[in-house]
């Protein structure tokens, strides 16, 4: 039969006030961003108007580029990509965030909608969290939208039951790589902590299990991302800065946040909405303890130092400074913020600065810095340390920390490390016929 023309595409490319081949440039360089080629041109975007569906993954790209100039969410549907609704959940700030997590968590659990959830692309639009303060409004019962589903009441013990399993999975994800547990949590979070957000629960109660899940949601995030499931990764930040702001959790919120934001930058984008975003965590964090404020300014003095010099020494010595106030802070993945993670976001700042032998001073002080605990972040600053000195000439230290890089990333499961190993394969390739190298790329050759 013969095809339809895709109007809603074609009201969508007038409103975008975009031509055929201004689409497809759009297209290409958001498929570059992540780290693909997409061959379009005119010609492809004029097929898909005459009502030739796109292949895979332009479908993705082109709801992105879409929300992008336009500035708010297009789906399939209203781009005329798709005649029923997406069965993946429908993500909205305004919806009850435990209904979210308990569909996110749900879609991520079930093989067939994960590898959808997987198609999606990690979107810029997304960044834009509506200026919520956290606020906590219901103090006795869970949300009026609960689900039907009846529990017993929730309270302390749950409460102190999150905050263990958010230690024990951090753990596990830095000792492992979160390859091995994202899935084990986000079974835990659709299981149990939706279970207990359901549930009634007293004032502190509610609030603490708010706050909890909030913080399990942020870590399944982290594990998401470092798994390379970017766009779920994002999904789920956003779920917890909406749960903590039900809690009326500042701290909670302002690490969503700039977690958020440190997601966008690893994955390439420098723009204005990323810093934003990260100043938007430095000012959530005004009445939080020092060592959270001086994490959101170690990483706001990263992302300055693509935009304004003055800026990002200003904030890393404000970071500094912070985190000399904080003395004798509580282990766990909320309240610490370990002294090797500063100088690697110095490191970061510098070297964007320019500053190559300050960012390899900043690197080796973090390193050396590291516990054993720090496994995968040990790992990871090893072969950025490894980087910076190759780049200064230094082959033969780049090689000694890369000897040592390749011993850990058989018991890793990153994506973060794998990017990391790919790296070194590139970087070293022109150094190929020098001593060691060879020999190097050859035991890198067998690993993945």
């Amino acid at each position: 039969m013969p095809t339809l023309p895709n109007t809603r595409l074609r009201a969508l490319l007038a409103e975008a006030d975009w031509s055929g081949a201004q689409l497809a440039t759009a297209l290409r360089h958001a498929a570059a961003e992540h780290g693909q080629q997409l061959s379009c041109d005119r010609s492809a975007v004029s097929r898909w108007l005459s009502g030739t569906t796109p292949r895979p993954p332009a479908p993705a790209l082109l709801l992105e580029v879409l929300s992008r100039r336009l500035g708010r969410p297009v789906d399939a549907v209203q781009a005329g990509l798709s005649r029923a609704p997406s069965t993946l959940p429908v993500l909205s700030w305004e919806a009850d965030p435990s209904r979210q997590l308990s569909a996110l968590t749900g879609a991520d659990l079930d093989p067939g909608r994960r590898h959808l959830l997987g198609a999606t692309m990690f979107s810029l639009t997304a960044l834009a969290v509506p200026d919520a303060r956290p606020s906590y409004e219901n103090p006795s019962t869970g949300s009026a939208t609960a689900l039907p589903r009846e529990r017993g009441r929730a309270g302390q013990a749950e409460v102190g039951q999150m905050q263990t399993m958010t230690r024990v999975f951090a753990e596990a994800a830095e000792a492992h790589g979160p390859g091995h547990v994202r899935t084990a949590l986000a079974a835990y979070l659709r299981h149990d902590v939706t279970g207990y957000l359901q549930s009634p629960a007293t004032g502190n109660a509610r609030r603490g299990l708010l706050s909890g899940a909030a913080q399990l949601t942020v870590l399944l995030g982290t594990m998401s991302a470092g798994d390379g499931a970017d766009a779920l990764a994002q999904h789920y930040h956003r779920t917890a800065a909406r749960l903590a702001t039900e809690a009326g959790d500042s701290v909670t919120f302002a690490i969503a946040l700039r977690t958020m934001s440190a997601h966008a930058y690893d994955l390439g984008h420098r723009t204005v909405a990323v810093l934003d975003l990260a100043q938007r965590a430095v000012d959530a964090t005004r009445s939080a303890p020092p060592i959270v404020a001086a994490y959101a300014q170690a990483h706001l003095a990263v992302m300055r130092a693509h935009h304004d010099k003055h800026a990002a020494l200003t904030a890393l010595a404000a970071s500094e400074h912070l985190y000399e106030q904080a003395s004798n802070t509580a282990p766990g993945p909320f309240t610490h913020y370990p002294a090797g993670a500063l100088h690697y976001q110095r490191a970061q700042t510098l070297a964007t600065l320019g500053d190559k032998a300050g960012a390899t001073g900043a690197l080796t002080a973090s390193l050396r810095l590291r516990t054993p605990a720090e496994r995968q972040a040990r790992t990871l600053t090893r072969a950025r340390l490894a980087e910076t000195l190759l780049a200064q000439g230094h082959l033969d230290a780049a090689l000694h920390h890369w000897q040592t890089f390749l011993d850990e990333v058989p018991s890793l499961h990153s994506t973060r490390v794998t990017r990391r190993l790919h790296d070194m394969r590139r970087r070293l390739k022109p150094h190929r016929r020098r001593p060691g190298t060879a020999e190097l790329l050859d035991r890198a050759a067998v690993l993945r």
